[in-house]
This record gives structure tokens, C-alpha cells and sequence, in this order.
């Protein structure tokens, strides 16, 4: 037995309790600091910029502001949809080429205006995407993937004000009729490249099968569900910085993420568009929309319902005017 455990042996029976009590008085408990974690969770890409969060701030977020991934991941995300991007182009022109022996004329023509290159190359490039994040954010951390990106119910309480889903489906039907109004007074918007693709049956099938079927879905888990959360973390952690006082800095977090988001989503449209600023600030708008009302109502769904009823109402439009698509708009 060592001389301490001597000493102790020897103490009177409620010094020793006093010494116990004293003990546990000043040793932390922890469960706090596990709870922590379980809160920030996830791989050491994200965990080493989010472990520092104190708990107690981290309750102060709102719930769907409660990520597992920050910066770190982030710069992560975006050099793999760069990389991705570049090696899905060149590896299907490569291929192209290896096999049918291409002109370099055929070969530009195949990259701005070919259907089945253009949607082929973007449905690849989405599920890498997809992909990544799975493998990132739920794989590797053994969380539920959706629900981890913000998808969730809408909250049924009447009293919340958040609306049924079907509103969310109109308002993106409305929304689509408000832009098409505004874009019939942008100058040379009938000469944006998207055009292009309408002008064969074809490429307006596939287009428009994609808006309808892939792009609300994988859009909105990339620029709201993924994005606007980091984004308003790392503003506001950034304003906290200079000492603006935390409900504060959350709601300018959130505030410039709904802009941020926006102009993204607007800027990924923009080659589409042909840089046509006025159509691409009326797109910026219609994605600021999405990304409030994500905001607004805590849950991708909301965002995903009004872009769905967005390019529902786009297509719908389309095969109207082109009698079911058997009366396509004249080359040029």
C-alpha cells in the first residue's frame, strides 16, 4: 500500500467524505462535454473547426442550423465540384472522340448545343455530387442522410404559419408565370443558350425531364440543404468575432446566407443564360425566394415544393406552346 493510500486509510470518516465532496464539486461532469460532440458529430475534415463550439452557444442556433460539417468541409465540397465537373467533361469527350473520331468543329457543337451531351454530363456530375455528401455526411459518420441535410416534414401546426405543402407547389407555379412575364422584357433573352435546346424535340424532352424530375431535388439538398446552413454558421461566427451578441450574429448569418445562396444559384444558371444579366438577376431572385423560405420554414421541403411547382409550371408551358412538342421552334 503507498504512503498516500496510508494517509488516506487514516483520515476521520467525514474528512474523508469532505474530500469526496470537494472532489466532485470541482471536477466537471461529462456528459456536457459528450453531448457537445454529438451535436458537431461527424469526420476530422469538419470536427477540428467545430469541436471548439461550446455547447451552450450551439444551443442558441436553431435546430436546422445544428450541422455536423464547417468550413473546412466546405472547401472540401467545393474542390470536388470543381474537379468532378472538369473530369465528367473530359472523360465523355475522351470518349467521344476515341470512338467516333470528332472534328474539332463537331466537338464544340457537341459541347454547347448536344441534348444528350449537356444533360448526359450534368446528371453524372449530380450524382458525384450526391455522392460525395453520402459518403461525407452520412457514411463516415453514421448519420441519417436526409434528414441531416434539413429534409424533413413541414410542421403541421396550423398555428406556426408555415403553410401546407401544397401552397409551397402553387407558389412555385406563380412564381415560374412572374418570371416568364418579367424575361419577355429582358433584351435578346430569346437568344440565351438554353434556347437552343428547345429547338428540337429531343432536347426538350431531356431538359425538361431533368428540371422536373432531378434538378428541384438535387438543387435544393446542394444550395439548401448543404449550403445555406454553413454559410449562415460561418457569417455569424464571423460576426460574433466583433463582438455582436449572438441572436444577432444568427440572424446576419442567416440574413446574408438567403443572398449568398440566391446569387449562387443564379450564377450556376448563368452560362445557360448567356450571361444575360437580366435574366440571371431574375433567376438570383427566384433562388433568394427558395433559400427564405427554407429558412423560414426549417426544412429543405418547403424550398424543394416551390421549385418543383417552379419548372412544373416551365414545363407545362412548354408543351403547350409546342402542341405537345410537335411544334418546335425553327432553327436558325
Amino acid at each position: 500500500m503507498s504512503l498516500l493510500d496510508d494517509n488516506q486509510s487514516e483520515l476521520p470518516a467525514n474528512q474523508s467524505a469532505d474530500v469526496d465532496s470537494s472532489s466532485s464539486a470541482t471536477t466537471p461532469p461529462a456528459a456536457p462535454a459528450e453531448s457537445a460532440l454529438s451535436v458537431v458529430g461527424g469526420d476530422p475534415i469538419s470536427l477540428a473547426g467545430l469541436s471548439a463550439t461550446p455547447s451552450a452557444v450551439l444551443d442558441q442556433y436553431p435546430e436546422d442550423l445544428r450541422i455536423s460539417w464547417s468550413w473546412p468541409h466546405l472547401l472540401l465540397f467545393l474542390f470536388f465540384g470543381v474537379a468532378s465537373q472538369l473530369a465528367v467533361g473530359i472523360a465523355i469527350v475522351g470518349y467521344y472522340s476515341v470512338v467516333h473520331h470528332p472534328t474539332q468543329k463537331q466537338l464544340q457543337k457537341m459541347v454547347t448545343s448536344d441534348p444528350i451531351f449537356i444533360v448526359g454530363t450534368t446528371l453524372f456530375w449530380f450524382a458525384l455530387i450526391i455522392l460525395f455528401l453520402y459518403m461525407t455526411l452520412g457514411v463516415l459518420r453514421d448519420m441519417p442522410f436526409w434528414k441531416t441535410l434539413g429534409w424533413k416534414k413541414l410542421n403541421p401546426d396550423p398555428l406556426s404559419g408555415k403553410g401546407k405543402p401544397w401552397m409551397y407547389f402553387v407558389s412555385g407555379c406563380g412564381l415560374a408565370i412572374f418570371v416568364a412575364i418579367a424575361s419577355s422584357r429582358v433584351k435578346d433573352a430569346d437568344r440565351a443558350p438554353i434556347q437552343e435546346l428547345f429547338k428540337s424535340r429531343t432536347g426538350a424532352l431531356l431538359l425538361l425531364g431533368m428540371a422536373v424530375l432531378v434538378a428541384p431535388l438535387v438543387e435544393e439538398t446542394l444550395f439548401r440543404g448543404y449550403l445555406y446552413p454553413v454559410l449562415a454558421r460561418i457569417v455569424s461566427s464571423l460576426v460574433q468575432m466583433f463582438g455582436v451578441e449572438i441572436s444577432t450574429a444568427i440572424r446576419t448569418g442567416v440574413a446574408i446566407s438567403i443572398f449568398v445562396t440566391g446569387t449562387l444559384f443564379g450564377l450556376l444558371h448563368a452560362p445557360q443564360l448567356g450571361w444575360t444579366w437580366g435574366l440571371v438577376s431574375l433567376l438570383t431572385l427566384v433562388g433568394v425566394i427558395f433559400t427564405f423560405a427554407r429558412a423560414w420554414t426549417g426544412t429543405v421541403l418547403a424550398s424543394f415544393l416551390l421549385h418543383l411547382g417552379y419548372n412544373s409550371m416551365i414545363a407545362l408551358s412548354s408543351f403547350i406552346a409546342t402542341k405537345g412538342f410537335t411544334h418546335m421552334p425553327p432553327n436558325h
